[in-house]
Formats: structure tokens, sequence, C-alpha cells
């Protein structure tokens, strides 16, 4: 067996820092909790979160407490993703045989594979009856102000994107089982930011922690999204990255003394996790489904949003109304004659381009909530931040003058931009304010040492629909500012309203279902990078629910309740187009 490149473990200024924060008071520390669904005030006392490693539950543990070691231990290359699977099977057993000095410690063993191979693919051919959890998360393409082409009488852009990519080239990562993973019922904080964070580090940079925050913490949690919590974070312990021209197999693995988790322990785990997975790879083929739609059940039912609308605009038009704009949602039930693979719904979402984030989360034995959204929360690359302001929305044109004309109106409309310099500007002031930062218990003058935005409105065309767009940069302080730019940021105007807590409140009035994960945060933190999109265009999918397909609007004054109506069908429509699902005439619509 070749030598494996080391990564370099936790370096001192890290166990540094993380003591400091240790004696933080836990009465201060921030969360995303606000009213309940109930209207009641819940008060939540200091709490980790459930952390599991290896079937071992680590709810008492400290998210301050150093690890031993992180590393990431790279072989050579090898031609097929069975050998790779070879190569990582002997490394396990070697580790097996040299137990670790350390108490504590997480460890990556990744093997190159000189072909491209889609990580969505290896996903797919993983056996289903496994029970193991499994994610999937690919990156949107960049956009550069370097590629912006003017394209509405100098006013307005269409941007381009970027084809590159960072972190050895990462295009999209599968993963199943979990080497650690972080879940809660109790609203996503600082000290559960910590307990993550712990297991990372900017010198093994592909050790992640995938997963979804929900759009609101506080209210109660439906059946549906019972297994996910309030947030639901997992390092995948065997893990396939699809990389620009190659491809990359990886086994993390994850142990702490401190709470019953041994290094023997973890060895066995992921050994058996390993005696589960397929080394063939089949291609998930992008065909029509042959099922068809039994019944579409909306909630709201359209009597039911005609009312929801005409009541948000009697609130903001209120004299005394702090309510400036509120973005309510519709959830759609859709039974079909069979199953629906959501993996199969997810590669027809993933064919429509390079534009917007895909992404799976599914715990064990649980529906899976996939998507296909344009919408960046915020992305961080060490020091450096970004973040996008996106509103408003438009089908696109069947020409090219069509299509001009659709831009032209959407970027001249006095109700659209409205509403897009409500969540511009909102954005702004939260990127601009005075944050506390819990690591120094004070107030600093703000989180970022400067903040620019370019371009601060223009129209960015995706596959099927249009949209008013801004970008934000800036530069962090401290890498550890991270978690006061996450709460800060979500909700955002675009899925929650104006002001945030007042909007809150009224979709808590006015919405009957539970939003779960959508218009949460879905992504990934990493040692090096972190990035967030905002889980819209979303759909949750398993056995007996069938599909719940999520689709929200902004409403503000000018709103006219068939238009948004019809703008709610638009943007649901890439599932049922996408999948080409019949419809027959037996079919109910509520």
């Amino acid at each position: 067996m070749a030598a494996a490149t080391a990564g370099q473990g936790i370096n001192n200024a890290s166990f540094m820092e993380l003591q400091a924060m240790k004696h933080y008071s836990s009465s201060k520390l921030p969360t995303f909790g606000r009213r309940s669904a109930n209207m009641s005030i819940k008060r939540y006392a200091f709490s980790s979160c459930s952390l599991s490693m290896n079937g071992c539950q680590g709810d008492d543990h400290d998210p301050t407490a150093p690890i031993g070691t992180i590393e990431t231990r790279t072989f050579p290359a090898v031609s097929t993703p069975a050998l790779a699977v070879e190569s990582l099977n002997a490394a396990i057993a070697d580790m097996q045989s040299q137990p670790s000095a350390f108490d504590s410690g997480i460890i990556r063993l990744e093997v190159p594979i000189l072909e491209q191979i889609e990580a969505l693919d290896w996903l797919h051919s993983q056996d289903q009856s496994l029970h193991l959890p499994r994610c999937f998360f690919s990156g949107r393409n960049r956009i550069t102000i370097s590629d912006l082409s003017q394209s509405i009488n100098g006013n307005a852009f269409n941007p381009r994107t970027s084809t590159s990519v960072e972190d050895n080239d990462v295009v999209s990562v599968a993963g199943v089982g979990s080497a650690v993973l972080f879940r809660s019922l109790h609203p996503f904080s600082y000290h559960d930011w910590l307990s993550i964070k712990r297991f990372l580090s900017k010198n093994c940079p592909l050790i992640r922690a995938y997963g979804a925050i929900r759009f609101d913490e506080r209210a109660s949690i439906s059946p549906e999204w019972k297994a996910f919590g309030s947030f639901y974070f997992m390092v995948p312990q065997v893990e396939f990255d699809e990389l620009e021209g190659s491809s990359k197999i990886a086994a993390t693995i994850a142990w702490d003394n401190a709470l019953s988790c041994t290094y023997r322990n973890a060895i066995a785990s992921l050994k058996m996790t390993m005696a589960r997975v397929s080394s063939v790879v089949t291609r998930l083929r992008q065909e029509a489904s042959h099922a068809y739609i039994t019944s579409t059940d909306h909630d709201p039912s359209r009597k039911s949003w005609d009312k929801s609308v005409n009541q948000a605009l009697e609130r903001i038009k209120g004299d005394y109304s702090l309510l400036k704009k509120v973005v309510l949602a519709r959830s759609s039930k859709v039974v079909t004659s069979t199953d629906v693979n959501p993996l199969a719904w997810l590669g027809s979402l993933k064919g429509e381009g390079k534009d917007a984030y895909q992404f799976c989360l599914q715990p064990p034995e649980s529906p899976a909530f996939i998507g296909n959204t344009p919408e960046q929360l915020f992305r961080r690359d060490e020091f450096s931040i970004f973040s996008e302001a996106l509103a408003a929305t438009r089908a696109r044109g069947g020409s090219e003058s069509l299509d001009l004309q659709i831009a032209h109106d959407l970027f001249s409309s006095p109700k659209d931009h409205h509403e897009f310099a409500i969540v511009r500007e909102n954005i702004r002031r939260k990127l601009e304010a005075r944050n506390w930062i819990p690591s120094q218990k004070f107030l600093a003058c703000n989180t970022l040492m400067e903040l620019l935005i370019n371009p601060e409105k223009v129209v960015r065309k995706l596959s099927r629909v249009q949209h008013l767009y801004g970008r934000f940069s800036g530069t962090l302080r401290s890498e550890d500012d991270e978690f006061t730019i996450l709460s800060s940021l979500h909700p955002t105007p675009a899925v929650c309203g104006f002001p945030t807590e007042v909007a809150r409140d009224f979709i808590t009035d006015t919405e009957m279902f539970d939003r779960g994960m959508y218009a949460g945060p879905v992504g990934f933190f990493g040692g090096r990078q972190s990035e967030f999109a905002v889980g819209i265009r979303s759909a949750l999918i398993g056995k007996g629910i069938g599909a719940l397909i999520y689709a929200g609007l902004g409403i503000v004054e000018g709103s006219d309740p068939a238009l948004e109506w019809e703008e709610l069908e638009l943007k649901a429509s890439q599932f049922m187009k996408l999948m080409k699902l019949e419809v027959p005439t037996l079919a109910t619509t509520v």
C-alpha cells in the first residue's frame, strides 16, 4: 500500500480560541428561535444538539473540547470505483491494526478516480433499503462581475456564470451513512455551530457537514418533518465527489472516547457500511415517468389563497401597520399511481442546467427533501463572504425579442422594484449592522470589514424564469463570524417578508401547513469554505405522502391574488414538467 498524504491537525491557536468561547455565558448565545405556531413564547434552556457517532449518542458533549486529530489521507489514483473501494478497504484494515494515539479524532481517507462519474449516479446505485442517511449537494456555478453583459438599454444585465469551482474542482457530493450526525429539536444556536465546527479544519477542506435548518425552528414540527428535527447535519461516512474531469471516493472515521465512541467502534461501523456500498455505478436514466397523478391538493386552496393575500394587502395598507412585505407559500400534495424516486426527480431537475443548487437530504426511513434553488444565502471562502438579493419573477419568452420585452417589463415595474428593493436593502442593513461577537463578549463595530454591492440591480435569467438580482461581497473580521452572518441573514425578506418578526407572525397566523426545511438554509459547513442556499423550489418526497411541492412569493402593495396564484403555478411547474407526470381527467384539484 502506498503511503498516504496526511493533513495537519487543529493548530494551537484554534484550541485557545475555542477555550475562550467555553466561558461565554450561555444566556447570551443567539439562536434562530421565534414565536411558536400556537402563538405562545417557548423558552429553551441551554442544551447541546444530539450528536451521534456510529450509533453512539452524545447529548452532553462539550463543543469547545478540541479534537485530538483532524486528518485527510490521500491514496494513489485508480481507474475505477471498484479499485477505489478496494484501496479504501485495505486502508481501513491497516488502521484497524494500528490503534490511534488520540482520544478523539476525525480522519478522511480518499482515493482519486481517473474518470468523471456523476455523484448522483453513484448515490442512485446504492441500495435504498440500507436505511442509512444520505445526502447530495451540487453547487451552482459562480456568477462573476467580469461575465456580466449589458442587456436592457444600459440599465439591466444578464449575469453569465463562471465554471470555476474551488477545493479540487468539486462539482457535486453524494454521501451515505454518517460519521458524525448533528440533530436537535431546539433552534440552531451558536453552541450547535461550535459542535459542528469542532470536527472541521482548514487543512482538511473536504471534511464537511451537509444539512439544513428549518424555516421556523420554534413552530411545531409536523409528522412528515419529524426525522429532520429543527436542524439536521451529517458528515458522510462514505462519500463520492464528482470533480471536473475526475472523481473521488472517500471514507471518514470519527471517534471520541468522552462520548463512549471509541476508535475501534468507529472502524467497525465504517467496515459495516463499506461492505454494503456498491462499487458498480449505473447511470440514472433521464426518462419520462410512467406514473400519473391521481390527486393534487393545494394548501391553501385557491379560495383560501385569495383570502390570505387580501388580508395581507389590508395589513400592508393599514395606516399604523409596520408590515411592508410578507411571503406567503403553498404546499401542493401530489399523489401518483406509483412511488416516484426522489433521486430520479432530482436528476431531472439537475438536467435543467448549472444555474441553480441541487440538493437532497434524507434521514433513515424518512422522506427525502430535494430541491433546485437558484438563490444563495451566503458563501464563505476563508475571510471573504458573498450574498445575494433575488426577488420578483417573470417567465422566459419564447423568442429573443419577447424575452427581452419581458425582462424590460420586469426591470421597470414599480411593484417588482419595490419588492426587490425591500430584499436588497434589508440584506445590506443586516450585513452592515453592529453585531454581537460571542467569542469576544462585546458589540463589535460590525462583522464585516468592508461591504460592496455590485451590481445593485440586474435581471438574472434562468432556464424557465427570470428575476431581479443584486450581489454583495465583503470581508469578515474573523472566519468564526459566519454564525453571525447565518443567523442575521436567515430568513431574508425574499422568503419571509419585512419587517422580519411582523411578517413571521403573519405567516404563523395564516399558513396552516408546516414549511419544515422549505425556505430554510441548506448547504454545508467546512473548515475553509461554507456555502448555503435558500431551500426554495423544493419538495418532500416519500412513501405514504407522495410529493409535497412547495412554492411561495412576496406580497407587497400592488399585488393581485390571481396573478400571484399564476406565479405559484409557474414556480411549481418545473417539478411536474420535468417528470412528465400525466394528469388524467379523473384527477382532482382543490
